[in-house]
């Protein structure tokens, strides 16, 4: 009876000591449940039925905060609703101020949301962005082949893909500054030649509507005297060359190199800028395309009106997780203009390419299983082995002695073996997210020797801390240089077995 009440006792001690657990709330509670519900159209819109009804803007903006999305009706009445709003749009917009003027965003949805705390809330403010509003970022497709396919299906994709056609090309702000993606082109001449453009379809590698999107500055503008050589477009001929040559050339300066950084389109120089904003009495040309430590830079100056005859703005701070740079905004008003930076905003945490978490983690499992087999393996040494065991051989035929040796001898080395291997893959893994969204779009252990060797060297850069904010940021932008050139047409055949090519 005594024996049975203190165990009795001991049983009540151990329950009131026990944790108790609460299986129906979450563990980890400073991370909020995305929400399981998909947005439809009627969660949306007041009117679904008219076709003219717009979408409930904060529902949508709270709800995709928490990484909820729409279904696939939903998406897809938002994005043609947008596309048939963009084709009414001419190709070269005029605008009046005042108007906030933004860069690239990249997908980096968070950002976004605190450019628009920043610039003022879009139901009272004018926003003009200047392209790159999706790629390198998590989440481009609330702001792409693979993460339309991850977050939603190949028809949203390629409903996207005729929605961007549908984007006007460039932009007159107050009739004093010409707003583009990219920067000029040598088939253009006036804005009038922009007006005239085609713009919907794919850009080409090539041509004037690819200028505008791809083009960037010299390196050294507005210091080029002397240095560079006349360049015609591929498409002029010598005559052509030589009658237009007083339309692209300025004295002995060029205005045109071939862009070996983008595989595509044309540096312009200050020469080609200046000679624009005369023909075209314009006071200044404001582009994107290039990431900027600052969010921004201002270009040399012009020497009739002393303003930057050249702006970049950039606003996708932190780009790719890993530039460490701000980003900028321009507000225009009352012939001002006044540039605000800000740094970047907090994002649910995803690894590269979408990964998934157990895809990732795996080869860090099995290397450490492999280790623990290695170790126990191990336990029977060399020496061990080739001690004579008489009880335990005499139960083995002479002959198979040797063979039992170098088959446990075998099995070390594969498994030593497999350890390198999957060391390797977790190194290759660790990399993998210390280069974030400067990895290929590929599975980096599927890439060959030369690149992963690559991977390596760039890991270790970006591991490093000593750097001052801007060698880190100019260290990134040699690292990306591949990252950021025309992706190479990809071409597939139909079933009628014609070609036909598509940008990736």
């Amino acid at each position: 009876m005594i024996n049975k009440e203190k165990s009795d006792d001991t049983a009540s001690s151990s329950t009131a000591t026990r944790p108790k657990y609460n299986t129906k709330e979450r563990v980890c509670t400073t991370i909020s449940e995305s929400p399981t519900h998909r947005l439809d159209i009627e969660d949306l819109f007041s009117n679904p039925s008219d076709s003219k009804d717009k979408p409930n803007l904060d529902i949508l903006k709270q709800h995709i905060l928490l990484e909820g999305r729409l279904t696939e009706q939903a998406a897809l009445r938002i994005i043609e609703s947008g596309a048939t709003l963009l084709h009414e749009e001419p190709t070269l917009l005029n605008i009046d101020a005042p108007l906030t003027i933004c860069g690239d965003i990249h997908g980096q949805f968070y950002d976004l949301m605190k450019l628009f705390e920043v610039g003022g809330s879009p139901s009272d403010t004018r926003y003009l962005f200047l392209g790159d509003y999706i790629d390198r970022g998590y989440f481009g497709i609330e702001c792409f082949k693979q993460e339309c396919l991850i977050k939603y299906t190949e028809k949203i994709y390629n409903s996207c893909m005729e929605a961007f056609d549908c984007l006007p090309l460039a932009a007159v702000v107050n009739n004093q500054l010409l707003c583009v993606h990219g920067g000029l082109s040598p088939e253009i001449q006036t804005l009038d030649d922009i007006k005239q453009l085609d713009r919907f379809c794919e850009p080409p590698s090539n041509g004037a509507m690819c200028d505008l999107l791809w083009s960037d500055p010299t390196e050294n503008y507005g210091n080029e005297e002397g240095l560079l050589t006349l360049v015609a477009t591929p498409r002029m001929n010598a005559q052509e060359k030589s009658s237009s040559s007083s339309a692209i050339t300025n004295s002995s300066e060029s205005l045109y190199l071939p862009n070996t950084a983008r595989g595509c389109s044309y540096f312009y120089t200050c020469a080609a800028i200046n000679e624009f904003l005369v023909r075209n009495q314009i006071l200044s040309v404001i582009r994107a395309h290039e990431a900027q430590d600052l969010g921004f830079r201002m270009y040399k100056k012009t020497s009739n009106t002393g303003f930057p005859s050249l702006i970049t703005i950039f606003s996708a701070p932190n780009y790719c997780d890993v530039y460490q740079n701000k980003a900028a905004i321009i507000k225009y008003d009352n012939n001002i203009i006044n540039i605000h930076q800000f740094n970047y905003s907090s994002h649910p945490y995803w690894l590269p390419n979408f990964m998934n978490i157990f895809t990732w983690s795996l080869p860090f499992v099995c290397a450490k299983l492999n280790d623990i087999l290695l170790k126990i393996l191990n336990i029977c040494t060399d020496e061990e082995l080739n001690q004579n065991d008489e009880d335990f051989y005499s139960l083995i035929k002479n002959n198979q002695i040797e063979q039992h040796k170098e088959q446990i001898r075998s099995k070390i080395r594969v498994v030593g073996k497999l350890a390198k291997i999957y060391k390797k893959l977790c190194q290759l893994n660790e990399n993998v997210v210390t280069l974030h969204g400067l990895t290929p779009s590929t599975n980096i252990t599927q890439l060959d020797k030369d690149i992963t060797d690559e991977a390596e060297v760039a890991a270790s850069i970006l591991r490093q801390t000593t750097a001052s904010a801007k060698e880190h940021f100019s260290k990134v932008k040699v690292l990306d240089r591949a990252n950021e050139r025309m992706p190479p047409p990809k071409t597939t055949t139909s079933s009628a077995d014609s070609s036909t090519t598509e940008r990736v």
